[in-house]
């Protein structure tokens, strides 16, 4: 199961009946690797941001083959001339991170895109798989997917079977109405005397809750409050029924550029680790244990970060408050007692 902090499946919003069809479609009968419409190792350059609903502007990045970077891949993926990139999206897929396009059949995303990047740098072409979650690792564990590029944190049970290359910060957010002047900051204080909305279940609800607790100790309090689904939050916030909506980062990042140009435009408030104050949870590249690919894409990576790549990816997704200084291999995960 992805990690609760992750935007969960049926936050296709504004995506339209018939993209989310096609996505069900392929739940049903089993997408394959997609066109690359968006990019390939040969032309050096790679479309980001495509058919992406607004959530992108659109951008076309330079991505030259690093030899030195090839070289390092294991002479099996090298010799084939592409890499498998998993992706467990279906059936509705998560925007901004991987969901299908307003062309309805495009896998667009940061998640994607960033894994269409790598492979471009690395000279090899990028074949993007679609999966369910469960089958990802499936993918994973048979062979049959390279790596994975799909919102995946780390973490210390994961590592018994998978190697990692961190490329993102793995953050909670705070949505509030774009003229609100309150700031999270930070300083769970600031939520004293709030209204906020949060999902059941989830890591952000823990760690709501626990603040929670703090501030009753203090003689303070936040009022939590529950709702069926993304669009009744979205309705009690621009209805002003709640403070502030806390959830995903990226999938507040993606709301945002929604509702930009409604009359109930919202912002970012401030985010906070998705593993909680003691540890900056870390979102990476999944390959097999021991598959000899996490040093290079990591390596890939820090090249990206270096050159800028990496960062103009991040902001054509409005996710540039997750950018990570260096991309590490098996960086410190989410401990045992919290995977």
């Amino acid at each position: 199961m992805p990690h609760p902090s992750s935007p969960r499946p049926g936050l296709l919003r504004g995506i339209g009946a018939a993209a989310a069809a096609v996505a069900l479609s392929c739940a049903l009968t089993g997408c394959g690797g997609d066109a690359e419409a968006t990019g390939a190792a040969s032309s050096g350059k790679v479309t980001v941001g495509a058919v992406s609903n607004g959530a992108a502007q659109q951008a076309e990045l330079s991505a030259p083959v690093v030899e030195s970077l090839r070289a390092q891949l294991p002479a099996e993926v090298r010799d084939r001339g592409e890499l498998v990139i998993g992706v467990g999206a279906l059936p509705a897929g998560f925007p901004p991170l991987a969901y299908v396009g307003t062309d309805q059949k495009t896998l667009t995303g940061a998640e994607p895109d960033l894994g269409r990047l790598v492979a471009a740098t690395l000279g090899l072409r990028p074949v993007v798989k679609n999966s369910t979650w469960e089958n990802l690792f499936i993918g994973i564990d048979s062979g049959k997917v390279d790596v994975a590029f799909t919102n995946v944190t780390v973490t210390e049970e994961r590592k018994k079977k998978y190697e990692f290359a961190s490329y993102r910060q793995d953050n909670l957010a705070f949505e509030v109405l774009k003229d609100n002047p309150w700031n999270f900051g930070g300083d769970y204080r600031n939520l004293a005397g709030r209204t906020v909305a949060v999902s059941a279940g989830t890591n952000q609800e823990k760690i709501l809750l626990e603040w929670q607790k703090k501030l009753q100790a203090e003689g303070k309090d936040i009022t939590v409050k529950y709702f069926p689904d993304a669009n009744s939050v979205a309705l009690a916030l621009s209805g002003k029924k709640i403070d502030a909506n806390f959830g995903p980062n990226p999938s507040i990042a993606y709301h945002v550029t929604q509702t930009a140009s409604t009359g109930a435009p919202t912002r970012n408030a401030g985010s906070f680790s998705g593993a909680g104050e003691s540890l900056q949870g870390l979102i990476a590249a999944t390959a097999k244990k021991d598959s000899g690919l996490a040093k290079p894409v990591a390596e890939t990576l820090n090249h990206l970060i270096k050159e800028g790549q990496y960062g103009k990816l991040l902001e054509t997704w409005n996710l540039s408050n997750e950018a990570v200084a260096a991309s590490e291999v098996n960086p410190p995960g989410l401990p045992l007692t919290n995977s």
